[in-house]
């Protein structure tokens, strides 16, 4: 198919877990529903600019993924609700193209299988 986009349904949209999108100048260029309803309150955040709203260690955590093409993830603790953040680039034609965020509630404790 010529224009995958246009045939693909929008699988991100309605998921249960936040995903946030940017360029390789780290403006916001996506969000799913549910990032947009946990960040509502600081309004619309497409075509806002990722580094105007993390500190100076988050920053450089940007810089590097951008850089490198890496990949961060970690786990958090949010009002209560524990999280786990998976930040990845993507790549367009072999280039880095940007970063997504995947943000996921996950339970306190979680089985974890050797497979």
């Amino acid at each position: 198919m010529e224009n995958s986009e246009k045939i693909l349904p929008d699988w991100a949209k309605a998921m249960n877990c936040a995903v946030t999108v940017c360029d390789a100048d780290c403006n916001i260029i996506y969000m799913n529903d549910k990032a947009r309803a946990t960040f509502a309150s600081h309004g619309d955040l497409i075509g806002r600019n990722l580094m105007d709203c993390h500190n100076e260690r988050s920053v450089a955590i940007i810089k590097e993924l951008l850089a490198t093409g890496g990949v961060n993830c970690y786990t958090i603790d949010k009002k209560g609700v524990k999280k786990m953040i998976y930040q990845t680039a993507w790549r367009d034609n072999g280039s880095v193209a940007g970063l997504v965020e995947i943000s996921m509630e996950i339970p306190e404790e979680m089985p974890h299988y050797i497979r």
